[in-house]
């Protein structure tokens, strides 16, 4: 018996779920502006005006080997790097194509360079792939809804002609599918409008994917975008629903669930600073603190997170994002058995921070400090032992005298007495491995 989509998402998505952290690149001709992803569509840019950019790339600093360490230093387990955004432009030696990165000043097929070196280094590796094209002539134009010539009626196109540019993005996947060895996730990008679903020949494309790379997870954008979460969020998701939905930049308050409040698999695609692409006047980053307490949100939530760093025309990785990330991967070396493999917790939400679990380990993640002892809602005497995460230290399992009055409640100690305060360890989480009590597996 064929199994269902939903069971044969479950098969695909297990490793996904057990990593949890990955790293997004949105690289290309645009790092040139330096001013957004989108800026041929902002600023209405012609064929003609954008072609500086096409002219002048020339990667020399590019070393996607240095990208991969410092992926994984971070303790990211897997990686997303843009083959084509919406601009058209490849960053893989398509055959379909003259607008690749092979025939600029690179002469190098970045794509093939990427998934090299990110699975030396035992990363998984998937390929961003725009549903969008403002460079082919078949793809509409003059009235479409973020086409750079969107408003110029020298651009109106025979409705029919879309096919012509399916045949092209549906090659084009193919070649991705059959030329860079295996692939372990497919990013889309996106839908809108009347383009969704069956414009795209959803089917049919999904048909092919399934044929050539079984295995591999496809995101929910062919029906839905950032903001649209298509029939994934459904009891009855359809064949091209996809493996994952893909919220972006948020984290969804209660996670992502269907119809019947059954959790299914996510991803919350987030910026480390404000642009996904390289922007030269962009500084304003998040911390670590609060990558890492997002990620933790994630993972609370049965969800993942993949955070996104945007190189520069020299194909370097900002410096900012780099010390961001080592800070991020030195609380990873020390903590991550509290994020990989885990998930909600099934308890409810503490004031100090966060839970996740893995089996019969439980992991609170301290966000603030406590007056007192640690407060554990409802975990009297289903407690074991506790250990910091960190070091392996011992953390008291005890009943202050000022707790009579909390009899069905736990209470942890940094130290005696058990009623004092003492400062976290850890400023931006302090993590507590919490090994329960048999009966309380599941």
């Amino acid at each position: 018996m064929d199994k269902s989509i939903i069971e044969q998402r479950t098969e695909r998505t297990q490793w996904f779920l057990h990593d949890r952290f990955g790293m997004f690149i949105h690289w290309g001709l645009y790092a040139i502006p330096a001013r957004d992803e989108w800026v041929r569509s902002q600023e209405k840019m012609s064929l003609e005006d954008y072609q500086i950019y096409y002219d002048e790339f020339n990667p020399d600093l590019y070393n996607p080997r240095a990208w991969a360490r410092i992926a994984k230093q971070a303790g990211m387990k897997y990686a997303v790097m843009t083959a084509k955004h919406h601009d058209g432009f490849c960053l893989f030696d398509s055959q379909l194509t003259d607008y690749k990165s092979t025939n600029t000043q690179a002469q190098r097929d970045l794509v093939r360079e990427f998934l090299d070196a990110f699975r030396a280094e035992g990363l998984k590796v998937g390929l961003y792939y725009s549903l969008l094209d403002w460079h082919h002539p078949d793809y509409p134009a003059y009235g479409d809804l973020h086409h750079p010539m969107r408003d110029n009626p020298d651009f109106k196109r025979n409705p029919d002609s879309l096919n012509g540019y399916l045949d092209y993005m549906h090659g084009q996947v193919r070649e991705l599918l059959t030329n860079y060895g295996k692939l372990d996730i497919m990013w889309f990008d996106f839908s809108y409008d009347n383009m969704q679903g069956e414009a795209w020949r959803a089917s049919e494309l999904m048909e092919m994917i399934r044929s050539l790379q079984p295995q591999i997870i496809v995101d929910n954008r062919l029906e839905a975008s950032g903001s649209i979460g298509g029939s994934i969020y459904s009891n009855n998701p359809s064949f091209y629903s996809g493996d994952f939905a893909s919220p972006e930049q948020m984290i969804p308050p209660q996670g992502v669930m269907n119809e019947a409040g059954e959790s299914i698999p996510w991803e919350a695609c987030i910026t480390l600073n404000n642009h996904w692409s390289y922007s030269s006047s962009d500084q304003v980053y998040k911390t670590a603190r609060m990558v890492i307490r997002k990620l933790v949100e994630c993972v609370s939530k049965n969800g993942n997170l993949l955070l996104n760093v945007g190189p520069n025309a020299r194909g370097e990785i900002p410096d900012k994002s780099i010390e961001i990330l080592k800070e991020i991967g030195s609380w990873m070396r020390r903590n991550s058995e509290s994020i990989y493999g885990c998930g909600e917790a099934g308890i409810e939400k503490p004031e100090w921070g966060r839970y996740t679990r893995r089996g019969d380990k439980l992991y609170a993640h301290l966000f603030e400090e406590n007056v007192g002892a640690i407060h554990l809602l409802g975990l009297a005497d289903r407690i074991k032992k506790a250990r910091m995460l960190a070091d392996g230290s011992e953390v008291l399992i005890g009943r202050p005298w000022n707790t009579v009055l909390y009899p069905n409640d736990a209470f942890l100690s940094l130290s005696r007495p058990e009623h004092y305060t003492f400062p976290l360890p850890d400023e931006i989480d302090t993590v507590i491995e919490l090994t329960l009590v048999e009966e309380e597996l599941c």
